[in-house]
């Protein structure tokens, strides 16, 4: 059993209250588990809205396979036009 965590740090420029920051995350986090099968939560930052930490899980029998589907999940989360990707941690076990 292979499990892979990636951890991205956002800046949420466009934030103006935590209420904005639960939408725009929210938004992000059903969208990766519904496309990719995955468990995704804001991990750090939770009273800054400008700021989150947000971690991705991902079980497989291959690292080749958990490797493949979180630089998909990565590929996802750089391309949010709401969101700046200021940190990237990926770690296979």
């Amino acid at each position: 059993m292979i499990v892979g965590v990636l951890r991205v740090e956002l800046s949420l420029p466009g934030s103006n209250s935590l209420k904005d920051k639960r939408r725009l995350l929210r938004s992000l986090l059903d969208r990766l588990h519904q496309r990719f099968n995955v468990s995704a939560a804001e991990i750090d930052h939770q009273d800054n809205w400008r700021q989150a930490e947000v971690a991705v899980s991902c079980v497989s029998s291959e690292a080749a396979h958990a490797n493949s589907v979180l630089s998909k999940v990565l590929t996802v989360v750089e391309r949010e036009t709401e969101m700046v990707l200021t940190g990237v941690e990926m770690e296979l076990r």
